[in-house]
């Protein structure tokens, strides 16, 4: 089956694919088990079907319509209870007792949405890669009380071939399929490239990168980050005579001519990516953890030509031409820890003048970038309906040392004496943007349960540090995890860290859809999340927590 869109078509086709009726298998080989789902029928609550089936488990879930024992209930407000039944068969074929959630959807405070599958548009981009699959997926999360997706869109496919010849195809067909079902859709523009799935940056942009590799970020050994440009060349004329600020603004305003007819109704949020996986800061950390798991402290990202031509006019400036030769000499590299040299110790050098010096000039050629691009997105989106975000990574580890490495490495110049989140957040003000907090194993935000003592972690404080940043000057706050390990406790401590206290966001991003999403492993727990998220009192025939439990462990 092919999905495509013509471009100019202000309903793209969506060729055989009938969103009123759509079975998919998602196959995930590593544990050798299928999960099906199923929708058939009209469009209705009382209609809509749900079905997963593994080789040794099956659940099936029917959408119906709930009734209180007492019956009191409008029929307005059915239209927001949903009930799921619940039936298991273990791998002996002992059949459990029917299990119910009932879903009471109220969606006042925060707006949930799930991210689609990194690679969801074909690298082409003619078509949706697993369409039926992905329809499927959609109407589960409609079913749910889900708000929206979250829908990235990357420059590497988009305008691949050549400067300025854009295919918006497989992304228009996307929309139009989120509108169908009646989902909302959240676009992340991201101008970085992706490992997993490969995704690289445009191939006009990797060949001048072949030629002059000083358009990419640089470490101390020389080693180019090939999967964003460097910040150092947003207003140099270095892609074929244009400056990249100029190609991504020209690529924004193609995006917002493309999908006019979904903005402000289907489109209701646009992220404006920032830098190494859209993230406001340097790619510090381009190297994985140690075996041990330890997280090193990153590394300083200033040696590529242009930041070191600007590093070293900053300090013949400042009268001290010596501190412009290069970053600081005693800092240690990605994965060595924070005492391995003396740069982050208590009293080393990110106390003296000079590392006051180098600190600034880097974080502020970070503030600088992220102003830039924030600008460039609120003046060709502010006459949409369309809110604009940009992502600001949580870098929690070594944050209870008095130099904060992991963030300093990155570009916030946050330390036990200065608050280095003030400043970003004043750029959100500034351009009325709302900044997404990018979690990292957010499942696992709690300080108590899982951090191991060395990396000195605190995800709790260096929350409530921006979010008290972000008070301070305005600026609404939304979320996003990236881990995807789905764990039952875990979805309790994303309740906990997004609604608890003073730190309730506006919208939470829970990435992805795909087969681990759908497992029995991961699912039900899910809904259980989804359900509690404004639920207010309990019924009798809600889903017990022993029986979650049971279900969690089948």
């Amino acid at each position: 089956m092919e999905v495509s869109a013509m471009i100019g078509s202000s309903h793209p086709k969506l060729g055989r694919l009938d969103l009123a009726r759509t079975d998919v298998d998602f196959c995930n080989l590593k544990y050798n088990c299928r999960i099906s789902t199923c929708f058939g029928g009209k469009p209705r609550w009382k209609k809509a079907g749900l079905r997963f089936t593994l080789k040794a488990f099956q659940s099936e879930a029917v959408a119906d319509e709930s009734k209180s024992a007492s019956g009191r209930r409008s029929k307005s407000e059915h239209v927001s209870n949903i009930a799921l039944s619940l039936s298991g068969h273990s791998i002996d074929n002992n059949v459990k007792p029917p299990l119910k959630v009932c879903l009471v959807m109220k969606r006042d405070n925060v707006k949930l949405y799930v991210g689609l599958p990194l690679d969801a548009v074909s690298f082409d981009c003619k078509t949706i890669k697993h369409a039926r699959a992905i329809a499927a997926g959609l109407r589960a999360l409609k079913l749910l009380g889900v708000e929206g997706v979250e829908l990235p869109v990357w420059w590497g496919i988009v305008e691949n071939d050549t400067m300025g010849i854009y295919d918006w195809t497989g992304y228009l067909a996307m929309a139009y399929m989120v509108q169908q079902i009646g989902l909302k859709l959240h676009v992340t523009l991201c101008f970085h490239g992706s490992q997993k799935p490969y995704i690289p940056l445009p191939k006009w942009v990797s060949q001048i990168g072949e030629s002059e590799p000083s358009v990419f970020f640089a470490d101390r050994s020389g080693q180019h980050y090939k999967e964003c440009l460097s910040l150092a060349v947003d207003d140099l004329p270095v892609l074929d005579g244009k400056t990249p600020l100029q190609v991504y603004h020209s690529f924004c305003e193609s995006f917002k001519s493309s999908f006019s007819q979904f903005m402000g109704s289907t489109i209701t949020g646009i992220s404006m990516g920032l830098g190494p996986n859209g993230e406001l800061r340097y790619p510090s950390h381009q190297q994985p953890s140690t075996n041990n798991g330890t997280h090193g402290v990153g590394e300083f990202q200033c040696y590529d030509k242009n930041m070191l031509r600007f590093l070293k006019q900053h300090a013949e400036a400042s009268g001290n031409p010596l501190w412009g030769l290069g970053g600081p000499h005693d800092a240690p590299t990605y994965n060595q820890l924070p005492d391995s040299n003396s740069f982050f110790r208590n009293g080393g050098s990110w106390e003296s003048p000079y590392g006051d010096f180098f600190l600034t000039w880097y974080a502020n050629q970070l503030l600088n970038h992220g102003d830039r691009l924030l600008s460039l997105a609120t003046s060709i989106f502010n006459d949409t309906e369309v809110t604009t975000y940009g992502k600001v990574p949580l870098l929690h580890s070594w944050y209870t040392m008095q130099s904060h490495p992991c963030e300093l490495a990155a570009g916030f110049y946050n330390t036990v004496k200065r608050d280095g989140y003030e400043e970003v957040a004043k750029i959100f003000a500034k351009n009325s943007c709302t900044m997404i907090m990018t979690f990292p194993g957010m499942d696992q935000l709690s300080d108590a349960l899982v951090h191991p003592e060395e990396t000195l972690s605190s995800h709790e404080l260096l929350l409530a540090q921006i979010m008290e940043a972000c008070r301070n000057n305005g600026v609404k706050v939304s979320g996003e995890n990236s881990s995807d390990s789905g764990a039952f406790w875990g979805f309790e401590e994303i309740k906990k860290n997004i609604m608890s206290g003073d730190n309730v966001l506006e919208l939470f991003m829970y990435h992805r859809m795909g087969a681990s999403f759908f497992s029995p492993e991961h699912f039900p727990s899910f809904v259980q999340f989804v359900r509690s998220f404004d639920q207010q009192e309990l019924h009798s025939d809600d889903l017990l927590e022993e029986e979650a439990g049971s279900l969690v462990e089948t």
